[in-house]
Order: structure tokens, then sequence, then C-alpha cells
């Protein structure tokens, strides 16, 4: 993949909190300060993280999960820490909600992975569903770093999160190797069914982007009870990067004719990518001397085309393009053939308007499993780009992000606990088609 589309897919937000990661450590948060966590007022329930970047200074990110989000204590900041509790304008104060969060190192393929185990306590004793969360294509850690666990956790599930290989604490060099990682996964759910024990009645996975990939292929290794998927495709990364092209060019005024000549163009690119740039140089040369003078020619990118079409040919025969690189994927990945070989209820949440994973055709491929009986609820929620992120379009037709679609944390939250019941914010939900 180009640099450029790896870091607009690393959706999960960098929490650069400090954290211990030992064998088995067991603790139950409760700091007096604010720090990372989930919090609650018995009415809205928010999460804070680290959302210092490398260059910048320090801040203490939030999200809320109705979506809202933002730096905590600038000037646009809803909340402010005071004594151990958040507080925002007159509303109740959001006081830490308590979690036991257990760190442990896993193995797979031979390799030391690290993971965290974090689980609501509950006085009660009752059982809960437990997610695997399975990361995205970013390349930094994920243990302590993605909101993701805490907004579920705050919310009532179990969630066992892990660094991939070659991140953070865990061993091994980084990958977007599917079957890998899938590998890895899996090791990662066995690990937390056991540490879990009878606690948890479900147990299943979640994957956002990259990970739609990885989850539906870790599930079928082992024996998990759902799956959830945000904002990922039902597409082989090669037909990713030709959908990419097809909505770049659809946003530009281009017609069916025009796209019918830029799929001759996809197809070769594909081709020099899937081979490993064995095949399929000369008819890229030849094509693009065909369609030299069409003005679309040189205004597409894709995940990976733009990069092929402008390197020059001596790069391509010597296997480079530009800042294409390919991490070990699956570029022909049978998405379709992954899915239909699952029983187990799915949740596809998807983003109307994303740009790094345009998804009509993961649409119209969720519509044919649902008409084949699978037990398939798909999300469509709108105004959203990838990351389920809203937007404004600003006067020069750039989008300025704005918050997470109100509705989506609770949609995944309720599905991992088998208690769907709409309306979640402004999303369309279609279940599987009715005998």
């Amino acid at each position: 993949m180009s640099k450029s589309t790896l870091l607009q897919r690393q959706t999960l937000t960098l929490l650069l909190m400090t954290i211990s990661v030992s064998a088995c450590a067991t603790g139950v948060s409760g700091e007096a300060s604010c720090s990372t966590g989930a919090y609650s007022n018995g009415k809205h329930s928010v999460v804070l993280y680290d959302a210092t970047r490398d260059t910048g200074p320090r801040q203490t990110g939030y999200t809320f999960v109705d979506g809202r989000r933002g730096i905590l204590g600038n000037a646009t900041s809803e909340l402010d820490c005071v004594s151990g509790s958040l507080i925002a304008g007159s509303a109740p104060p959001h006081k830490r909600i308590p979690l036991e969060e257990r760190d442990v190192s896993f193995k797979s393929h031979g390799l030391a992975l690290a993971g965290r185990l974090i689980t609501p306590v509950r006085e009660d004793g009752a059982i809960r569903p437990l997610a695997v969360f399975v990361h995205g294509s970013e390349s930094t850690a994920t243990v302590g770093r993605s909101r993701y666990p805490y907004l579920l956790a705050a919310q009532g599930v179990s969630v066992f999160v892990y660094d991939k290989r070659g991140t953070g604490q865990s061993e091994g060099s980084y990958t977007q190797d599917f079957q890998l990682l899938a590998d890895d996964a899996s090791a990662a759910f066995r690990t937390a069914r056991k540490m879990a024990g009878a606690s948890h009645d479900r147990i299943g996975f979640f994957g956002g982007s990259q990970g739609g990939w990885v989850a539906p292929l870790a599930a079928t290794q082992t024996p998990a009870d759902f799956l959830v998927v945000g904002f990922g495709l039902v597409l082989s990364p090669a037909e990713e990067d030709a959908e990419q092209v097809f909505d770049e060019m659809r946003r530009a005024g281009y017609g069916p004719a025009d796209l019918a000549k830029a799929r001759d163009i996809t197809d070769a690119t594909g081709e020099i990518v899937a081979s490993h740039f064995a095949n399929g140089i000369e008819t890229l040369q030849t094509l693009k001397a065909k369609y030299h003078d069409e003005p679309w020619l040189g205004q597409i990118e894709g995940e990976f085309t733009g990069d092929v079409l402008n390197a020059p040919e001596e790069d391509l025969r010597a296997g480079h393009a530009g800042e294409f690189e390919d991490d070990n994927v699956a570029w022909r990945y049978d998405a379709m053939a992954v899915l239909q070989s699952l029983s187990i209820p799915q949740l596809w949440v998807l983003a109307d308007s994303d740009r790094a994973a345009p998804g009509r055709l993961t649409q119209e491929r969720l519509a044919e499993l649902q008409q084949q009986g699978m037990p398939i609820i798909t999300a469509l929620f709108p105004n959203t780009d990838h990351g389920m992120v809203e937007f404004d379009i600003a006067a020069d037709g750039s989008r300025r992000y704005t918050r997470f679609a109100d509705g989506y944390f609770r949609l995944i939250a309720d599905n991992m606990k088998g208690t769907v019941t709409p309306p979640y914010g402004k999303a369309t939900l279609v279940a599987q088609a009715k005998e």
C-alpha cells in the first residue's frame, strides 16, 4: 500500500499512555486523577485517552459513547477534570467506571504478543459478552492506545485487546499478511476465552478497516459466537483499489464510458501488484499509450494505481512503484468465500461516503449474502467517512471532520450483547431476507 493511503487508513487514534505489560498482572483502575479509562454520570459515558502526537504538546482526548469527541481542557472542550471526576457544564459529574484490567503475554507462531483483558466490574455477577479486538492497518501499538476497548467496556462488554506483531510490546515484524494476522487473532481468542472463564456467555470478534478482512478469517478458525466489522470491505485489496479509482472518477463527474476505460487500467495495475511486478507491465504500457489523451488518466490515484501509473517502466521491472509498499498483502483475497463459510451472526457497519474504502460493491455483496439467508445485519450511516466519522464540506470542497456518528458505538456494543434495538442515530439497518 502507498504510505499516504496507509496513513489515511490508520483510523484508530494513537493513545500514548505508559503501560507495563507482564504475564497475568491484575489490577482495578481507580486513580484520583482523570487518567485513561471510562467514565459515566448515569446518562452519558465518555472515555479518556492520551491524544499526544509525536511532535505536538501533550493532550488528553475524549470520546463520548454518543460520538462527541475533543481535547480535554482546550477552549472548545465540553469537559473539565475536577478531583478525579469529569465535569460537563451543569450535568452531574462523570465518575470513573471500575474496570478490571489484566495484562498477559501469549504465543502465536513462536512469538510473544502482548494482550490485555478489560472487564467491567459488576457487583451482581452478571455474565457478559467478550469481544476480541482486531486492529486495522496501523503500525502502532494497540494495548492502551485505542478508544474502542474502553467505549465497549463502558457499555458492559469485556474486551481483549493486543498489540499486533511488530508493534508495541509484541515481538516480530509488522506485516499485512491476512492469514498470519488471523492466526494471531485466533491465538488471542483462545487466550481471552481461557482468561475469561465462565463469566462470559458470548465471545466473538470486532474488526475495523483492515480488521474487516482479518477478523472473518480468524472466525473461521475459532468457535466464535459473533462477528462485528466496522468500515470494512467484502472485496479483495486489488478490488478495493479499483473501487477507489471509480469513486474518485464519479466524484469528478466522469460517467460509465470513462469508468469502463479506467477498469482496463485498474485490471492491469492490479495484475502487476498481485503478481509482485512479474506480470502486466507490457499491458499497462500499451493502455497508457491508448488512453494518453484521456484527462482522467493523470488524475486517478486509488490505493496503488496512481503510484503504478506514475512509475517509470524501469522501476516497475525492478519491482518498485513510488511510495507503494506490499507488506505481504493478499491482493486477491476472496472475502466472499470466507464469509460464505461462516454461519455465525454478523454485523457490518458501513460509512456511506467512505473514500478510503468505498462501499458500493460491499453493500451489493452483503445484500447477496443476506438473500442467501445468512444471519447478517448491515448498518449504513449517512454523511460519514472511514472510521464512521461525520464531516462538513468546506467552500473548497474539502471535508472537515467533526465527530463519530451518533449510534455507532452503541450499535456495536448492543449487537455483541445480542440486543439490537433501533434506532441508532441516522443509520439504516437491514437484516437477512425473510423466507
